[in-house]
């Protein structure tokens, strides 16, 4: 996957073959923001004015705009789960957190 960030923000990059244009869309937040440029420059200019505009749209509504991930992970589990990866965690020399945010980093950076 082919991603650009700009202020904390990560678009996903693909290529619209039929209208020869790259297409991007913020991910990690609910409003749908999106845009496209022909160039790699002109998406990446288009990139973070749609940033840009999210921000300054928020704050004209005063309302505070979407982060991507605030850190907090709200996860259930089955008890079994729950109590295997404890254990794994334990027998690793680590804390359920850390254990846990090693196993998500690896499995998204693959």
């Amino acid at each position: 996957m082919n991603t650009m960030t700009y202020k904390g923000y990560t678009a996903r990059i693909d290529f619209d073959e039929r209208d020869s244009i790259f297409v991007g869309r913020v991910l990690g937040v609910r409003p749908i923001i999106s845009f496209h440029g022909e160039t790699v420059a002109e998406l990446r200019a288009q990139f973070n004015a749609a940033v840009d505009d999210y921000l300054e749209d928020c704050a004209a509504q005063g309302i505070p705009p979407e982060k991507p991930a605030s850190g907090n992970l709200m996860l259930r589990v089955p008890p079994e789960v729950h109590g295997a990866v404890l254990v794994a965690a334990q027998a690793s020399g680590k804390s359920l957190n850390q254990w846990a945010a090693e196993v998500l980093r690896n499995a998204a950076n693959h």
